[in-house]
């Protein structure tokens, strides 16, 4: 009689898959919106929203009460409006390239750091016979993007004669958090007051924005414990990770903060075998086998977004009707493979069920959280989901 090898799944069904489930998504927003009542809540869906799929995030985060959509390049926006997303839209980092005619056909906001852009926008705005709305961006600290402290009158003062000539409207005024993460610092209590400053030059220079936006995902997790929350969450905030339900601090969980974690990362084991003492495992052969075991193949690898550094990173294994195992990484990670070390002889017997078990390297509930993988790549959660490639297939549930 043959044995029987079948996996797990049907055939056609994803071999390689990013769940994601929105209903998590909307959670998160219910969340966030408790912290911040009424004020404007702009969902960051930038990098293809970190990796889960911008159209869909956005659509699930808009039903769920955000108010407006941000992202870096008018690129990602105009591919958002061709979606048919109609809502509120924020583009702030712009090159000379940047096509400001057609994100202004397409009814997005823009950001402008300085008098380069803002002059860009201005002439595009002109060209085509509409008002730009426009955020003004200030450096209050981070030293990225951003006008600078000295340059800024100069900027406010460019703004109100461009919005006297008709050509742009200043609806915003915003900077970004340096240390947000650790909120104790010094530097976020200073960030704060030279933005509080700066927003009141703007003001005073005639300028009536309606959006004033500072605070990012940690700062609005905890600005309850800040000295003067009003300042820090002001009148809107910029949430990005927190809509994938993972956590920015240090020393609090997605769970500790009421956060739901969006994305599971899966595969199906593709060969077990049994191995002697000796063996070693993959390029290198950095890792040798102190006894003798059972290897496991993962058919995923850093083409597949998982970084070649990471080993020892956990991978959850649930073989077909036996309890589900939680084993590492072992030798270096291919480009479309790595390899787990079982821990005991024997597991390749069909009967033990691994052959085509389903194969969960990070995820919700009893699975291995993103931040194990980010600590054994010695990076941060944001950098593992965002570098998902697009080889792995988006499967989205919850919708």
């Amino acid at each position: 009689m043959p044995t029987d090898f079948s996996p797990q799944i049907a055939p056609g069904a994803s071999e390689r898959m990013a769940v994601i489930d929105l209903a998590a998504v909307r959670a998160n927003v219910a969340r966030i919106r408790q912290l911040v009542g009424e004020r404007t809540l702009i969902a960051v869906v930038k990098a293809d929203a970190y990796g889960h799929g911008a159209v869909e995030v956005s659509r699930a985060a808009l039903t769920a009460g955000a108010d407006m959509l941000g992202v870096v390049h008018v690129r990602e926006a105009l591919a958002l409006r061709r979606a048919g997303i109609d809502a509120p839209l924020l583009a702030w980092l712009h090159t000379l390239n940047t096509d400001f005619s057609a994100a202004l056909a397409a009814d997005i906001e823009l950001g402008a750091s300085g008098r380069w852009d803002l002059e860009a926008i201005a002439d595009a705005a002109a060209s085509a016979g509409v008002t730009a709305r426009v955020h003004l961006k200030v450096d209050t600290g981070l030293g990225r993007n951003g006008s600078t402290e000295e340059d800024w009158p100069a900027l406010l003062a460019r703004a109100r004669a461009l919005e006297e000539g008709g050509t742009i409207k200043v609806v915003g005024i915003f900077s970004h958090l340096a240390v947000a993460d650790e909120p104790e610092r010094a530097e976020n209590r200073e960030q704060m007051k030279r933005f509080a400053a700066d927003v009141a030059a703007a003001r005073q220079a005639g300028l009536t924005p309606s959006l004033i936006h500072l605070a990012n995902t940690p700062a609005t997790l905890t600005a309850a414990d800040a000295v003067s929350p009003e300042d820090l969450l002001c009148s809107g905030v910029r949430v990005g990770l927190g809509l994938y339900g993972l956590s920015p601090l240090a020393d609090e969980t997605s769970a500790d903060l009421g956060l739901e974690p969006v994305m599971t990362v899966q595969t199906f084991i593709a060969n077990v075998k049994e191995v002697r003492a000796g063996q070693g495992v993959s390029y290198g052969l950095n890792y040798v086998c102190e006894r003798p075991t059972t290897l496991a193949l993962v058919p995923m690898g850093y083409a597949d977004g998982v970084p070649r550094v990471a080993t020892g990173g956990p991978v959850r294994v649930y073989p077909a009707g036996g309890e589900p195992v939680t084993a590492r990484v072992v030798g270096r990670i291919a480009m479309d493979q790595m390899v787990l070390d079982l821990g005991e002889p024997g597991l390749s017997d069909p009967a033990r069920g691994f052959l085509g078990a389903r194969a969960v390297l990070f995820g919700n509930g009893e699975n291995p959280p993103v931040e194990d993988w980010a600590e054994a790549a010695g990076t941060i959660n944001y950098e593992i989901v965002t570098r998902i490639s697009q080889r792995v297939e988006r499967v989205y549930i919850g919708a």
